[in-house]
């Protein structure tokens, strides 16, 4: 059984969606979960010194185009590794907002529940959104899941993301592994996913 098509043919090529990346002057972005959380102890992710290298490069270019940009963090309670209330669930210093830059707090891996981010994505009146973050498999992942469900055109910056190793049954997986595997489960149907901010004007 020759399966090249079936593993090289996306959904979204099938259903015959835009492949083009988002314009940053034209797009609403959305920074999620750029928390110290990620940065240290028990839930470090590989690579997040890289990946938030990418992110202040991207953010300083999204702002130079004028794009709006909205930060997204995850309140996990007090005394959790998500707690917003201390220093370990801040937006990291490197991407932190400036004044008329909005936070969304949210308590899903999906950013649109339960918040106002889908009413800030509106107003700024942009159909495109540029996502990146932390963690790549589960609030990249989930919020271009729900940019996409509403309407959205989502593009992911691959480089600004990051996530952490994880078991599966009888394998252990790598951060890469796992990094790489949402986003191809995003280019598959959810948005366009683009190797790193650069690529967009």
């Amino acid at each position: 059984m020759d399966t090249t098509n079936a593993t090289t043919t996306t959904l979204r090529a099938l259903n015959g969606f835009d492949e083009t990346p988002a314009s940053l002057a034209d797009s609403t972005l959305i920074l999620v979960d750029y928390q110290n959380t990620y940065t240290r102890g028990v839930l470090e992710l590989t690579g997040w010194q890289a990946a938030l290298d990418a992110a202040a490069e991207l953010l300083a270019r999204a702002r130079e185009a004028g794009a709006k940009v909205v930060h997204v963090i995850h309140d996990g309670g007090e005394g959790s590794p998500y707690d917003i209330r201390e220093e370990i669930g801040r937006i990291h210093p490197r991407v932190a907002p400036v004044d008329g830059e909005p936070v969304v707090v949210k308590q899903a891996p999906d950013a649109f529940v339960g918040t106002d981010l889908g009413d800030h994505v509106d107003a700024a009146g942009h159909e495109t959104v540029i996502v990146a973050g932390f963690m790549t498999h589960m609030c990249v992942l989930f919020t271009t899941q729900g940019a996409f469900l509403r309407g959205n055109r989502p593009t992911v910056v691959a480089d600004a993301a990051a996530t952490r190793p994880l078991r599966s049954v009888g394998a252990e997986l790598s951060a890469d592994q796992i990094h790489h595997g949402a986003l191809a489960t995003i280019a598959d149907l959810y948005g366009v996913v683009v190797p790193t901010g650069k690529s967009l004007v």
